[in-house]
């Protein structure tokens, strides 16, 4: 224990032939029909892009309306259109490649049930045909994977909730004038 270049508090080191190395995981290509996305990130992805979308028709709108330059929002608006669906199907092809199936598989995503089951089924573990499986998810991936449910549940809760409120109130209105 003397000697200087052994250090008793090093972690041992061998080298062990029957061990494989650790599954590598594909690089995310935003813009690239190439690669896999799992189930969180395809439905963070698709929800941010829906919300830039409507975001930019919405401000085009109210920016340019009644005035002459409302062709120039049409346009505007259509090109987001264009974008948005671009995006959207690239992100459904990885979806596929995640699931172990051809891009070509994406067309059926017209279909409100398959979108349901590519939500809930999910990707092959491990390396598949189409690549190493898809990065892990971050925080900002869960949080907009999560927004837009609650969205959902927040606005049937509303559909339901404030025609309720206003009968209520009609009928206290009604028995406070007998």
């Amino acid at each position: 224990m003397s000697e200087p270049t052994l250090n008793q508090y090093a972690p041992p080191r061998a080298d062990v032939a029957d061990m494989s190395p650790g599954t590598a995981v594909g690089e995310l290509k935003l813009f690239s029909a190439q690669g896999r996305i799992g189930r969180l990130r395809y439905l963070a992805y698709s929800s941010a892009a829906s919300v830039v979308y409507s975001l930019v028709v919405s401000v085009s709108a109210a920016a340019l309306a009644g005035s002459p330059a409302s062709t120039f929002a049409f346009f505007l608006s259509l090109l987001a259109l264009l974008g948005l669906l671009w995006f959207n199907t690239f992100c459904g092809i990885k979806r596929c490649h995640d699931l172990d199936i051809s891009g070509w598989w994406s067309l059926t995503l017209i279909v409100p049930v398959i979108v349901l089951a590519w939500m809930f089924m999910p990707g092959s573990r491990g390396e598949n045909r189409f690549g190493p499986p898809p990065p892990s998810n971050t925080w900002g991936v869960r949080v907009l994977g999560v927004i837009m449910p609650v969205v959902f549940i927040v606005g049937i809760l509303a559909a339901v909730a404030i025609p309720q409120y206003k009968h209520y109130t009609d009928q206290a209105r009604a028995a406070a004038q007998r």
